[in-house]
């Protein structure tokens, strides 16, 4: 059976864009730094150094589509996050240091203005740096498959299979999993409708649910079919505090719900912090079947780092 954590449901908004220098210069607005964004700690984000080479073809070889030189993008801290300020397209990559079973307890703390405050800035127990890569469809095996995918990206640190994503002015969504090669051990999922993961513009107070089948085979296992339920609320407002710098978000709350008939098969919850202009610049995945609104024994955390 397949089994991704929850981080899969908030991965496809996590890919705060890849930058450097200028991170410890003092601002206080966001036309002080060269990025265009002053963080929530009074820093300059890194600005994104052109590159002559990267001019949006594959042109190291790798399979991927490289990032255009020059889409930066200045937060407008209108509290209301549209397509333009979240950065996913294939070629985009970001670092993020990961820990699984590790402590942290998503409640955060009290902040002025009824906001919340989180702080991820330190090292959890067995933290490990990755380089996470959206990855473009041209030339995979499954890319008939999905023809309107916009980028593939990994579901979860001990885990190989992709996530395959649409992106368009009103959403987010999840069109299937895959195995990174085909053949007779694949893992080849679709999901009918596709689960609405990410709801545009993400703002305070905002809901969005989708049910799908998911169909296909897992490990060269199937044909077999199950049900997901994705419901989605952003519930809180305030900062987060990552290895990147801190940032004013908005955090996502999604449960994921897998049943075959009325059998339930897995029950996560995750929460994703986002940021104008950086999509999901932290997630925390709940254990398998967590029952409590928040929690301090994440399954996994992942946060943006330098």
């Amino acid at each position: 059976m397949f089994r991704p954590t929850a981080a899969m449901v908030m991965l496809l908004c996590s890919m705060g864009v890849g930058c450097a220098g200028g991170a410890d210069k003092p601002c206080t607005r966001d036309e002080e730094c060269e990025s265009g964004f002053c963080r929530a700690d009074g820093s300059c984000a890194p600005a994104e150094e052109p590159d002559a080479a990267t001019d949006g073809d594959d042109t190291d070889g790798d399979g991927l589509i490289d990032a255009p030189p020059s889409e930066l993008c200045t937060p407008n801290h209108d509290g209301s996050i549209v397509r333009s300020e979240v950065p996913l397209a294939a070629g985009k990559m970001a670092t993020y240091r990961i820990a699984t079973d590790a402590t942290f307890a998503t409640a955060g703390t009290a902040a002025a203005n009824n906001q919340r405050r989180w702080d991820l800035g330190g090292q959890l127990t067995g933290d490990a740096d990755r380089l996470v890569v959206l990855s473009a469809p041209t030339g995979t095996w499954w890319a008939d498959l999905f023809p309107t995918a916009t980028y593939a990206a990994p579901l979860a640190a001990d885990s190989d299979l992709l996530g395959v994503f649409q992106i368009d002015e009103t959403s987010v969504k999840l069109l299937g999993v895959v195995s990174p090669e085909g053949g007779a051990t694949r893992t080849e999922l679709e999901y009918d409708p596709p689960a609405t993961i990410l709801a545009l513009p993400v703002t305070a107070g905002a809901t969005w649910s989708s049910t799908s089948t998911v169909v296909g085979y897992a490990n060269g296992v199937g044909p077999g079919a199950y049900t997901e339920r994705y419901e989605s609320i952003v519930d809180q407002v305030g900062t987060m505090l990552t290895p990147y710098g801190e940032f004013p978000v908005v955090r996502v709350a999604t449960d994921l719900d897998r049943t075959a008939g009325l059998t339930p098969l897995l029950s996560k919850r995750t929460f994703s912090w986002m940021a104008e202009c950086f999509g999901s610049v932290a997630n925390v995945a709940s254990q398998d079947f967590e029952t409590a609104a928040e929690f301090d024994d994440p399954a996994e955390v992942r946060r943006l780092a330098p």
